[in-house]
């Protein structure tokens, strides 16, 4: 399966009586996704929790979008460690569960030099089972996967795209030449994904697909020859971006899908609840974009 268009990074939902990853909830995510128009899912990342999550729990996880997801939209898995070793496990297990695609994120907090990150990357690729999608967050991994270092990366046969969260323009430039019909460009920043997008990109893997995924998967597909369309989705959908950035995701995230009956606002420690005085403008965005009327009649 190839990929393009709005790819959900989806939330990890937990309960607060007992710490467990909610099944139910996290099944009727899915669900809300497929049934507006995302076009494909990744399980475990970053907006997942997914270092909050036991080995265990990270299983579990992949094993019940899997099955639930069936062939509907492709599968993705969160994969990236600070550790290659590492990494490659999780890789495998991914693939063991029958995910299709690995998104690998630049690792975190070691901050590896340029050539560090391409034997990283290649290692993944090579050994992990899996094709790979590059993830550069530096915002979040204190290290800057550059293009120059893409461009080497494009070559491996097992790398199939990127995931680009830098969100300055000129990065993006500099990343769409990389593009071919064998490796994918993609935006990983809400807020810039359109202008991405209409320059080229393949598509956004989004968190706030979770929350309105229908306006996500339009506006990806219209940013190519529908410039008004694409102009009022992304003016529609600029509340939501600015609120779910109010606070580190998926903090936002996870108050905003309790209100459209997906799970509880519960995270796992070092991570809290969305702050008191943010409730109210949350519920006004939610309330402007209809959003509680979509996702009930889907559950």
């Amino acid at each position: 399966m190839s990929l393009s268009g709005s790819i959900c990074a989806l939330a990890t939902p937990f309960r607060s009586r007992d710490d467990a990853i909610d099944v139910a909830a996290f099944e009727r995510l899915i669900d809300l996704q497929i049934t507006h128009g995302t076009n494909a899912l990744v399980v475990a990342g970053s907006t997942g929790e997914a270092a909050a999550l036991e080995e265990s729990e990270f299983s579990q996880l992949l094993d019940v979008a899997v099955r639930h997801i069936g062939q509907r939209v492709p599968s993705i898995a969160g994969t990236g460690q600070s550790g290659t070793r590492r990494t490659i496990a999780q890789t495998r297990r991914a693939r063991d569960a029958g995910i299709e695609f690995a998104l690998v994120v630049a690792p975190a907090y070691v901050r590896p030099t340029q050539e560090g990150m391409y034997r990283h990357f290649c290692e993944v690729a090579d050994h992990g089972g899996l094709p790979v999608m590059l993830y550069n967050v530096p915002s979040r991994t204190a290290c800057d996967l550059l293009p120059e270092t893409v461009a080497r990366l494009t070559a491996h046969g097992n790398i199939i795209g990127i995931k680009e969260a830098v969100a300055d323009p000129a990065r993006m430039q500099a990343l769409l030449p990389l593009r071919s019909e064998r490796f994918a460009v993609f935006s990983g920043d809400d807020g810039s994904a359109a202008q991405a997008i209409r320059a080229g990109a393949d598509g956004v893997i989004s968190v706030a697909a979770n929350v309105d995924p229908a306006r996500m998967a339009r506006l990806a597909a219209s940013c190519a020859g529908h410039a008004d369309t694409a102009a009022a989705l992304e003016r529609e959908l600029q509340p939501l971006f600015a609120l779910l950035g109010c606070e580190p995701n998926p903090i936002p995230l996870k108050w905003c899908l309790s209100r459209l009956g997906i799970g509880e606002s519960y995270l796992r420690l070092p991570l809290l609840a969305l702050s008191p005085q943010h409730h109210a403008h949350a519920q006004s965005v939610l309330a402007g974009l209809g959003l509680v009327e979509s996702a009930a009649a889907v559950g």
